[in-house]
């Protein structure tokens, strides 16, 4: 007579059960890295509004301003749960946006965007040297 199996041996099983977790334990850490750097975008589209105003003030004006009033940037914090301070300096032909992100653990510290003036605008870019968050978790074009 020939036996029939009828369901699992309890090696097969404790397969499965291994190879799930071993997924699971490459998959979390990368999910987390995801989760967090669209938290950041919020902070980034933040940027977006504060650099149009800036350079917006820059073309009608012909010179970067002093400060954040004239400049138009937003500086309350309450626009975002990870922003705790807000920041403009500016000089004649150069203006610089910090955000301080502080509730975005492991992403905390400084974002900083820096527009140079010229006859074709204003261009902005990350200062790399003065931004202090870890680099996967920021945009692609502030690595």
């Amino acid at each position: 007579m020939k036996s029939v199996q009828k369901g699992f041996t309890l090696i097969e099983l404790m397969i499965v059960v291994a190879i799930i977790g071993i997924l699971a334990a490459v998959a979390l850490p990368a999910y987390q890295d995801y989760t967090i750097r669209a938290k950041m975008s919020e902070v980034i589209g933040m940027a977006a509004a504060a650099k149009t105003t800036v350079s917006e003030y820059y073309v009608s004006m012909g010179s970067m301003p002093a400060t954040a009033g004239p400049a138009g940037v937003n500086t309350a914090t309450a626009q975002s749960t990870y922003v705790s301070a807000i920041t403009y300096t500016g000089t004649t032909t150069v203006g610089t946006i910090t955000y301080t992100i502080t509730n975005l653990d492991p992403a905390t510290g400084n974002l900083v965007f820096v527009g140079t003036g010229s006859a074709n605008g204003v261009q902005w870019a990350c200062n790399t040297a003065a931004t202090t968050i870890p680099d996967k978790y920021l945009p692609a074009n502030c690595r």
